[in-house]
């Protein structure tokens, strides 16, 4: 049976990654739509307070109404919700447990597969060594011999001296919006030469496999 896939990350540069990914990962036969959002916030303290109009592009503190309305209108067994996080400097199980509560605060729930990205998205792009030099051939090779998979280390940092012209300073220096327009620029020159086998972050094959057991 074909699924359709609602899917929710937090920032462009993810949805961008993704839309290189999803159909290497789902075929022809599978449907999807991405919701990006300008940032992920904090779940509200009370998850049925998602009022406040300064937080309404911010995923977590809206996801408790917005799960609630798929549970609502999806059919479960052919729609399904995947909400895709990073992991910052959150603590990895407690996280979860947060976010599976949410969902369990619904009712109905929808069928939803939660996700995070240890430390962040760029960590999925450099499980893929060979689709960053595809991507970046002068990319400094000696900065990505120093990063250790899935480690928190300042990971689009880390990218950022191996494929930026002044790397990680350099867009600290010129400040937002530049260093989310150059994650988006990386994620639509990796993406496409990204090989979903082959990677060697765990926390990306967690992702592919968590949507093939949904299918």
């Amino acid at each position: 049976m074909p699924v359709h896939f609602e899917i929710l990350i937090e920032d462009a540069s993810g949805e961008i990654l993704l839309r290189s990914l999803l159909p290497k990962m789902l075929g022809v036969a599978h449907t999807y739509k991405t919701h990006p959002y300008k940032g992920i916030g904090r779940l509200p303290r009370n998850l049925r307070d998602t009022a406040d109009p300064a937080k309404r592009f911010l995923l977590l503190y809206q996801l408790p109404k917005v799960l609630a309305s798929y549970g609502a209108s999806l059919d479960r067994a052919a729609e399904a919700v995947v909400v895709i996080v990073d992991l910052d400097d959150r603590d990895c199980l407690r996280f979860k447990h947060e976010l599976l509560h949410v969902c369990k605060s619904c009712l109905p729930a929808p069928r939803v597969l939660f996700r995070i990205a240890i430390e962040e998205t760029e960590s999925w792009m450099l499980g893929d060594r060979a689709a960053i030099l595809a991507a970046f051939p002068r990319a400094r090779t000696h900065v990505l011999d120093t990063y250790i998979q899935d480690s928190i280390c300042g990971t689009w940092e880390k990218l950022a001296d191996a494929i930026h012209p002044g790397g990680a300073m350099a867009l600290k220096k010129a400040g937002w919006p530049r260093i989310g327009e150059a994650k988006c620029d990386w994620a639509r020159k990796i993406g496409p030469h990204m090989d979903v086998d082959r990677n060697s972050s765990k926390s990306f094959r967690v992702f592919r496999d968590g949507l093939q057991k949904l299918l």
